[in-house]
């Protein structure tokens, strides 16, 4: 399929999916749009007058807290009325009608919670925006689940403005037979979808697409589309397609006047409809559900922390969490509403238990104290460690620094550092501490010594020093080791290659122990042995690549 093929396909089931859930928003839940773009503007426009002419439509800030989504006290009624003043809460605004979540993936734990809750009352759907830059961005998982249509926008162009004519009730349709409920669960289990949810969706999709077409009975096409837009962009693994059978022998003996339509009662009565829906899903999965599912195989279940970095709790800094009771002071700053929005209930008791004379308007106590608390993703720092020895080192690394140059190029955008380390002759030595300063590694790596032997295991120890340094700091480190694996000189800087050996595995176990990712890149012209037991021993990624190209190098690396 081309390229423009593959868009307008795209912007068809994206419409369709924003059109059956305008028709329905209750009913299906909820609609992922991912990616920022003039296209996904217009659909949210079109989608919102059409809801708004049945119910509230209510945008919801990716910063609200638990008090304005539930509703409470109205801080400054209250403290100018002498007495607690409830104001109605978001969620409560938009009973019985959608609201929009922008920013979706950047949603806290707790307002999703929030929002799931009422969804799952029934009275409540949602348009998630996600505007996500990597693919470990995404929405809270506790709503995509329920939510029907999970649509990718960012590769798409601008469309017309769009209208939804009159269609038939979803009521009116029969309900599917059984060998369409045995043709979707058959597609889910093998598009690796464990939830029961989804089948649910798909269920109303195929009733819902049915009256969109003025149909009393769901067709095969109508489970088609189902299988596209609910279950094919909840892959979780590629459909293992099964051969086609051998075709019969032809029997020379069958008399030549009779016509052959064997070909055609193929083509009409043996067309299973699980392989029609199968087909149809695996045909439409997402391309960036194909990356994580092919990231996800070679990685074997690895976490991705040495990507992105995992998240910490700070006081100072990162995006703002609800507010804890606490002291300020020691780092710890003071929520100020919070505070106030806590002690007012109580201002008419403790104005009535006050002392005489005290004519204070506002009583706060040490128990009313509230302080800001904010998350962030910890720093990444990438460490090269890489084998400087032998007649290859010049070329191995100009490539390492190429691969240093371009990852700190994106490092203020990722929040990551980079470090260099070469391990030839006896010795192991950091080139280039972590930095995400590139005029300060082009300096420092303008000139790198190379030849020599070979101490395994003394890069791996300096690497694994450095990683356990950036660890207590805060950050989340990654290895890359860049050697065929041949270790030849020991600790002790005598030329051994079995101890040299024996003490690079031992390393290689101490920093697995460590939970440190790492990744052996095979740079070698050939895949050898050694390399891949010493990934093994790592417990990281194997990856054989011979000629050590810079970009490749960056992207085995990320992909971790």
């Amino acid at each position: 399929m081309s390229a423009t093929a593959s868009l307008d396909a795209a912007i068809s089931d994206a419409e369709l999916a924003l059109d059956l859930f305008v028709r329905a928003p209750a009913a299906f839940g909820g609609i992922i749009l991912r990616g920022d773009s003039p296209i996904r503007d217009k659909m949210v426009s079109d989608a919102r007058a059409a809801i708004a002419r049945r119910g509230p439509v209510i945008k919801i800030p990716s910063n609200v807290d638990a008090d304005r989504l539930l509703g409470g006290l109205d801080l400054t009624a209250t403290l100018s009325a002498g007495k607690g003043i409830m104001r109605s809460g978001l969620l409560n605004e938009a009973a019985g009608g959608v609201v929009i979540l922008p920013m979706a993936e950047r949603s806290a734990a707790n307002v999703a919670a929030h929002i799931a809750q009422a969804m799952d009352e029934g009275d409540l759907a949602v348009i998630l925006l996600d505007d996500g830059a990597e693919p470990d961005e995404m929405p809270p998982a506790i709503l995509m689940e329920r939510a029907a249509f999970h649509c990718d926008l960012s590769a798409l162009r601008p469309c017309a403005a769009h209208d939804w004519p009159d269609a038939k009730a979803m009521s009116t349709v029969a309900s599917l037979s059984n060998e369409q409920l045995h043709a979707i669960a058959v597609t889910a289990l093998a598009l690796g979808v464990n939830s029961v949810r989804p089948l649910i969706f798909a269920n109303l999709a195929a009733r819902a697409h049915a009256a969109l077409h003025g149909r009393a009975d769901v067709i095969d096409a109508d489970i088609a589309a189902a299988g596209r837009l609910i279950l094919s962009p909840r892959a979780t693994q590629v459909p293992q397609m099964e051969p086609p059978p051998p075709e019969p022998e032809q029997d020379d003996t069958a008399p030549d006047n009779e016509p052959d339509n064997s070909e055609e009662n193929r083509n009409i009565e043996d067309i299973d409809l699980d392989d029609i829906v199968l087909d149809a899903a695996a045909a439409a999965i997402p391309k960036h559900i194909l990356d994580q599912i092919d990231l996800a195989t070679r990685r074997g279940g690895k976490g991705t922390a040495g990507k992105s970095g995992q998240k910490q709790k700070s006081a100072q800094r990162g995006r703002p969490m609800s507010a804890r009771p606490g002291t300020p002071g020691n780092g710890k700053r003071l929520a100020l509403i919070d505070s106030l929005r806590t002690a007012a209930p109580w201002q008419k008791l403790r104005r009535q238990a006050a002392r005489a004379g005290d004519n204070r308007k506002i009583h706060i106590r040490t128990s009313d104290l509230r302080v800001r608390h904010f998350e962030q993703r910890s720093e990444t720092l990438t460490i090269f460690a890489v084998d400087a020895s032998g007649s290859s080192a010049l070329s191995r690394l100009a490539e390492a620094k190429g691969a240093v140059e371009m990852m700190l190029a994106q490092a203020y955008v990722k929040r990551s550092q980079v470090a260099l380390i070469a391990f030839r002759q006896n010795a192991a030595e950091i080139l280039l501490p972590p930095t995400r300063s590139l005029t300060r590694a082009r300096r420092a790596l303008a000139a790198l010594p190379g030849g020599g032997g070979t101490p395994l295991a003394a890069g791996l120890l300096a690497a694994g020093q450095l990683a356990e340094t950036a660890t207590r700091a805060g950050q989340t480190p990654l290895i890359a080791v860049l050697t065929d694996g041949k270790g030849n000189v020991a600790m002790d800087g005598t030329a051994n290659r079995t101890v040299a050996m024996e003490e690079a595995h031992q390393a290689a176990r101490n920093l697995s122990m460590l939970g440190i990712s790492s990744i052996v890149i095979d740079i070698s012209p050939r895949p050898r042995e050694e390399a891949a037991e010493l990934a093994a021993a790592l417990n990281g990624r194997y990856l054989p690549l011979p000629q050590a190209q810079s970009a490749a190098m960056v992207a085995a690396i990320e992909s971790l």
